[in-house]
């Protein structure tokens, strides 16, 4: 197993935050690493995912949300071919710091057989990507 952890804090409330996460026509407007994502933000959903990681090429995946809390949290599971191979809960958390002002928990838990040999291109590729979205988000919403 290995998880992956980031954070910001960004000036604007927990509400314009969500609604930029959750407005998924937008994202090739500005999210440099998950360049498209359709479905619905509801738990149970599948969606479809694609993300582009730094140096790497398109990948698309179709998790499954568990938590999709407004305002605090947005959850999926994503496999690779069968459960047990490479498995990523990938998840964003938005925490109140005061009225304008939210940390932003970007986060990915990896399992499964593959976790060993994609460690270095996690370490640094998949978590470039996450700083990068967690940038881009912050422009975003401190407009």
């Amino acid at each position: 197993m290995k998880q992956l952890t980031t954070n910001i804090e960004i000036n604007a409330s927990a509400s314009k935050v969500w609604n930029i996460l959750t407005n998924f026509d937008e994202y090739p407007q500005w999210n440099p690493f998950i360049r498209a994502v359709s479905g619905e933000v509801k738990q149970g959903a599948r969606l479809e995912v694609q993300l582009q990681p730094p140096g790497g090429g398109m990948m698309t995946f179709r998790p499954t949300v568990l938590v999709a809390e407004p305002e605090r949290e947005f959850r999926w599971l994503g496999q690779l071919l069968l459960p047990g191979i490479f498995n990523g809960e990938h998840y964003f958390q938005i925490e109140p710091l005061g009225s304008d002002c939210i940390r932003f928990i970007h986060s990915e838990v990896f399992s499964g057989l593959l976790v060993p040999f994609l460690a270095k291109s996690l370490d640094t590729n998949t978590k470039s990507g996450f700083e990068k979205m967690n940038q881009a988000l912050k422009a975003r919403a401190e407009i």
